[in-house]
C-alpha cells in the first residue's frame, strides 16, 4: 500500500531540504515526485526551491501528462518524470538531482565506477544520455530509455535521475550515486582506472 498523498509530499520536502544542505542542488535546479497512484504523481511545482518547499508547492500530473490538481505549474521537467513512471511501472519515486561530480565526470566521458559495497548495493548500474534541453521530449525520452535497465541515469551536462520504490530509498540511491562518483574522481585522480567493486561478490547480507 502506497503512503497517503500528504506522507509523501512531506518526504519530498524533507529530501528537499537535505539535498540543499549537501549541495547536490542550487536555487530551484531539480525535481521531485512520487506516485499517488497507478496512473498520477505528485510533483514540485515550477520555479521552486527545494530548500523552501511547502505542501502547495507540488502539483498532480496524470500519466497522460494532464495536470490534473495543484495551485501552481508543475516543474518544466514533468515529462522527465511522467516517462520514467510509464518506463518503469514498479517506481514509485523519481529524484531529479544536479550532483556536481556525477556530471562532471559522465559530461567528460569517464563512466562512474562502484568501488563500495553501498554502492553496488544502493546503485547498481549507471545509465549515461547525450546533452538534450530542458524539458524537452528528447531528455525526458532518452532517460526512459535507460530506466528501463538502470535505476540511476545521468544527463551529461545537465543532472541526473533516480528511481525507486519509496522516496527514502530513492534518495540513498542518489546519494550513493554521487558518492560513487566522488570515490571514482579519487581513484582517477590516484591514477586508478580500472578498479571497481568485485564482480559477482555477495551483497545480500549488507
Amino acid at each position: 500500500m502506497r503512503p497517503e498523498r500528504m506522507q509523501l509530499i512531506e518526504e519530498l520536502i524533507e529530501v528537499g531540504r537535505d539535498a540543499v544542505s549537501r549541495g547536490l542542488v542550487l536555487a530551484s535546479g531539480g525535481n521531485l515526485s512520487a506516485r499517488l497512484s497507478d496512473d498520477r504523481f505528485v510533483i514540485t511545482a515550477s520555479g521552486t526551491w527545494f530548500d523552501r518547499l511547502t505542501p502547495e508547492d507540488f502539483s498532480e500530473v496524470d500519466l497522460a501528462g494532464v495536470v490534473i490538481g495543484g495551485a501552481h505549474r508543475p516543474s518544466s521537467e514533468w515529462r522527465l518524470h511522467q516517462r520514467a513512471y510509464v518506463a518503469r511501472p514498479d517506481a514509485e519515486c523519481v529524484i531529479h538531482l544536479h550532483p556536481q561530480h556525477a556530471v562532471v565526470l559522465a559530461s567528460l566521458g569517464h563512466p562512474i565506477r562502484l568501488l563500495t559495497l553501498d554502492h553496488a548495493l544502493y546503485v547498481g548500474s549507471v545509465g549515461v544520455t547525450p546533452f538534450f534541453p530542458n524539458g524537452s521530449d528528447e531528455l525526458a525520452d532518452s532517460a526512459a530509455t535507460e530506466l528501463r535497465t538502470h535505476d540511476c541515469v545521468i544527463m551529461q551536462h545537465h543532472g541526473c535521475s533516480v528511481v525507486g520504490d519509496t522516496v527514502r530509498a530513492t534518495y540513498r540511491r542518489a546519494l550513493n550515486l554521487e558518492d560513487a562518483a566522488k570515490a571514482t574522481a579519487l581513484a582517477l585522480q590516484l591514477g586508478d582506472t580500472a578498479t571497481s567493486f568485485p564482480t559477482g561478490a555477495d551483497t545480500s547480507h549488507a
